[in-house]
């Protein structure tokens, strides 16, 4: 037996139906990565890892079952088929488990267009290590940054294939090249921590260490002295560096199987405006180098760019087959999974309407209020959308940044709050979500 993914597929549905399956799909996923951490000019943890991860589902009639190894032996992959038809026979029918039909599958499964996989030499180690160590060292050279608590760089290489027996076969390979930077000013319970990173599928998109070194310092210099601000209803400026997780809190209300479950609150919501007039999201599957593009998705279907909200309007679910057939609609092509995990639906990369102004302008448009760059806690109800999140930026008073604050709390209504966006224009294009600062009038912020 060969050690090829696909062959490995193969070797997986063949055990499946010598164990008496009705029909199966198998993944493998394998990859290496090696990354590395620097602390105080010197090397502190290194790390190398190769993994091959196998996964197999089988149907007996309306009943599935997953079993997931990474080993490859001939006689492993036979017990793990019977292991998992012996699961099926004793699984809860689910009427709307299923493999796709033969003339639902993908045509094209080539990524070559995609341009997800670095042609480049890997970089060494000790590559690795000098990005960090420059990065840390530009960090330390920022006045009022007192330590850097870790700089990291990485690289992986991941290849995925999956294989039905409807026919299916396909699979494609995807690198990704990172490099962070967490630096720390002031002492004591004065000491604040901001970071700047970057990570890219090519080597050379990827932002310089000197870079992500001296943001990441400027950032912590910026917060010293952050207070709380006052309570009271403000507009509230998300930071383009976390204005994607409301257009996150969208697509999770759009997910088809919160929707077929309602526990949506945007479950009656289809057709409806949900996004100011002016302003549509799209998903594109195939933007060449992003982290999210792919030619298929985890059931053999082929991803295609799709309107998710045009013109303030939502045009529709995100499907995997399951989901769909429990809503009576065709999956959107958006099943994801991983080796020991049935299909479920994920959407791919997103694009937001930019705006005309910059930040600053919308800064200067708010008068007083909140802008925010970090988030940390989650209150979510998916059910009514109410919204709760800690969050700490700057103060701003007649358009300007006054000073840093912490240790707040804004609220609202995620229906109510993303009906009145304000996008800016300063969203970073080749991020698998594309999404402005968002500036949204009248909020609940509680500090002080």
């Amino acid at each position: 037996m060969t050690h090829h993914p696909g062959d490995i597929c193969q070797d997986l549905l063949k055990a499946a139906r010598a164990a008496g399956a009705d029909a199966a799909d198998a993944i493998v996923l394998q990859g290496s990565s090696v990354s590395v951490e620097v602390r105080k000019g010197a090397l502190e943890h290194a790390e190398r890892s190769e993994d091959t991860d196998l996964g197999l589902r089988v149907l007996l009639g309306q009943r599935q079952a997953l079993v997931s190894t990474s080993d490859m032996r001939p006689e492993a992959l036979t017990e793990m088929a019977e292991r998992a038809v012996a699961m099926a026979r004793e699984a809860p029918e689910d009427p709307y488990c299923g493999l796709a039909e033969a003339s639902e599958l993908a045509a094209d499964v080539s990524a070559e267009a995609l341009d997800l996989a670095d042609p480049t030499d890997p970089p060494t180690p000790e590559a690795l290590m000098q990005d960090a160590l420059a990065a840390e060292a530009v960090a330390m050279a920022v006045e009022g940054v007192t330590q850097v608590s870790d700089a990291a760089a990485g690289y992986g290489e991941h290849y995925v294939h999956l294989a039905a027996s409807n026919g299916f076969s396909g699979g494609y390979a995807r690198t990704g090249r990172s490099l962070s930077c967490v630096a720390i000013s002031g002492s004591g319970t004065g000491m604040e921590r901001d970071y700047d990173g970057d990570s890219r599928t090519h080597q050379s998109d990827l932002r310089k260490p000197e870079e992500i070194g001296r943001l990441a310092a400027e950032r912590a210099v910026s917060i010293q002295g952050a207070r709380k601000p006052q309570t009271g209803t403000f507009p509230v400026l998300f930071d383009e560096r976390i204005s994607s997780s409301l257009i996150g809190h969208l697509m999770a209300a759009c997910n088809g199987a919160s929707v077929a479950r309602g526990s949506s609150w945007l479950s009656d919501g289809l057709h409806t405006q949900v996004l100011p007039e002016g302003l549509s999201l799209i998903e594109d599957p195939h933007r060449p180098r992003a982290s999210s593009s792919r030619p298929f998705d985890a059931e053999g279907l082929a991803t295609r760019r799709r309107v998710v909200v045009d013109k303030g309007v939502l045009m529709g679910w995100t499907l995997d087959l399951a989901s769909g057939r429990k809503l009576d609609m065709p999956s959107t092509g958006n099943a994801t999974r991983g080796v020991s995990s049935p299909p479920s639906p994920s959407s791919w990369n997103l694009s937001l309407t930019q705006g005309i102004a910059s930040r600053a302008d919308l800064m200067r448009d708010m008068g007083t209020g909140l802008l925010v760059t970090s988030m940390i806690g989650s209150t979510i109800n998916p059910n009514t959308g109410d919204y709760s999140r800690g969050a700490s930026g700057f103060w701003i008073e007649n358009g300007e940044i006054a000073y840093p604050v912490n240790e707040c709390t804004i609220a609202g209504n995620l229906r109510d709050m993303l009906l009145r966006i304000i996008p800016a224009n300063d969203a970073r294009t080749y991020l698998s979500r594309v999404v402005p600062s968002l500036l949204i009038e009248g909020m609940t912020l509680a500090g002080n």
